[in-house]
């Protein structure tokens, strides 16, 4: 697991060592980075990254100028990776780990983001939940994104107050981009 680009380009990442962690795929997190280029400006954004894993996707951010992740994850064997990781990368002061069930921070937490990472297991009962619960409590800042990857099968029910701009195939992954309804 590496950083592909920006001022940590190149850099390895340490990983959890047992399968509880399905880390983003070089592939994957490529495409996702290539189509937020020209759609959302990342210097001085502020992050959030759900289901943190290794924290891949928002050290990838980082990397390519964001200001803050709020990484969230309630495995604190996962959390440990993530400090390691943001002491490797020499970037503490931009993180903020934060060990809690996903779902109880988006329904605590009291700031907005540019942009929301949730990658949550394939199996996690609440996948589903997610994009509403952001948009309701308000945590994505108009013009931000919400990207979420999730098994293909799921399907995220509509609402009034999200739309899917982008829907990606990765094998059995999907990657969704929600944003605000205009």
């Amino acid at each position: 697991m590496r950083i592909i680009a920006g001022k940590f380009g190149g850099r390895v990442l340490t990983t959890v060592r047992d399968n509880s962690v399905r880390p983003a795929t070089d592939r994957v997190k490529g495409s996702i980075f290539n189509m937020l280029q020209n759609r959302l400006a990342l210097s001085g954004a502020r992050v959030l990254d759900l289901f943190a894993g290794s924290g891949s996707l928002g050290f990838e951010a980082l990397s390519r100028g964001a200001n803050r992740v709020v990484f969230v994850d309630e495995s604190n064997v996962v959390l440990d990776v993530v400090g390691e990781n943001a002491e490797k990368l020499n970037c503490v002061d931009s993180c903020e780990i934060v060990q809690t069930d996903a779902l109880s921070y988006i329904e605590r937490v009291g700031e907005q983001f540019d942009l929301i990472f949730a990658d949550p297991p394939y199996a996690y009962e609440g996948t589903q939940e997610i994009p509403l619960l952001v948009f309701q409590q308000k945590l994505l800042k108009k013009g931000g994104f919400l990207i979420m990857e999730h098994t293909k099968r799921l399907k995220i029910p509509p609402s009034a107050l999200y739309q899917i701009v982008i829907q990606k195939d990765f094998g059995n992954t999907q990657v969704s981009f929600f944003v605000h309804t205009e």
